[in-house]
């Protein structure tokens, strides 16, 4: 029964997914946040062109605008903890608080010596119905990255499990992100993919899946600030066909009372 109404269910389930759910347009790098230290990022982007009808139930995507707040804090060398809150502006329906999110997250160390950086990162939370069939969710996300001179490569293959959703359904997802920059010293041009192909016991036909490319602009003006921007386009008759973003992060070191006694602060 469950395989019948995943069968039924399908076409919509992914168009309502490529509907509402472009909360956080990144691709991670592998590194977490410095011990001590908190970066605080907005993300946000506004969909040109969208899904403009409700689907089982979901607002459309046409003319959204997407922002969310995610603070990161560095608990240890290796581990970070970060938190999210997504929002959503779509005319005629309003600005609406569309959930929340929690993501620890751990890396490899460097001492161990590996050809590669290596991290894994869970994410767990609720998005309101109004928003995505899934209620609740995990997302169970491995990078790996590598540094060439001044080209770098990263890979998300990630994997979406539904805790909460109309189907009941919680097969696994694969939504694999990559992305691909060549620095110019300052600044680096690059390309990120982002694909959700559906099911792993079930994958559909490829007009049903969503797949979309960003080209992106990432600035080093300040270590201590991260801006990543780019327009992205729609591969697939179930992806949002134009969608423009912009990420800015500020990164704040917070010093121990230790630390400042013994710098004479």
């Amino acid at each position: 029964m469950r395989k019948l109404i995943l069968l039924f269910s399908l076409p919509y389930w992914i168009q309502s997914l490529s509907a509402q759910e472009n909360y956080e347009i990144q691709v991670y790098s592998s590194p977490t946040m410095t011990k001590g230290s908190t970066m605080f990022e907005l993300h946000s982007n506004f969909t040109f062109s969208g899904q403009q009808h409700i689907v089982e139930g979901v607002d459309p995507s046409y003319h959204s605008l997407h922002e969310t707040l995610e603070i990161t804090q560095g608990v240890t060398d290796n581990f970070e903890i970060g938190f999210y809150v997504f929002t959503n502006f779509t005319n005629p329906y309003g600005y609406k608080v569309v959930g929340t999110h929690i993501r620890p997250r751990v890396k490899v160390p460097d001492s161990w010596g590996w050809p590669v950086g290596v991290s894994l990162s869970t994410e767990i939370g609720y998005q309101a119905r109004q928003y995505s069939t899934d209620t609740w969710s995990l997302e169970i996300r491995p990078i790996i990255d590598k540094q060439w001179d001044k080209f770098y490569v990263s890979f998300n293959p990630t994997f979406g499990v539904s805790i909460h959703s109309d189907t009941n359904v919680h097969t696994p997802t694969f939504e694999p992100n990559l992305k691909a920059s060549y620095n110019f010293d300052k600044w680096a041009l690059g390309a990120e993919y982002y694909g959700d192909v559906g099911p792993v016991n079930d994958i559909p036909r490829l007009a049903e899946q969503t797949h979309s490319v960003f080209l992106v602009a990432d600035l080093y003006v300040d270590p201590r600030w991260e801006i990543n921007f780019g327009p992205g386009f729609g591969l697939t008759k179930n992806t949002d066909a134009f969608i423009f973003k912009l990420i800015v992060g500020r990164r704040i070191t917070w010093k121990s009372s230790h630390q400042k006694t013994s710098s004479g602060q």
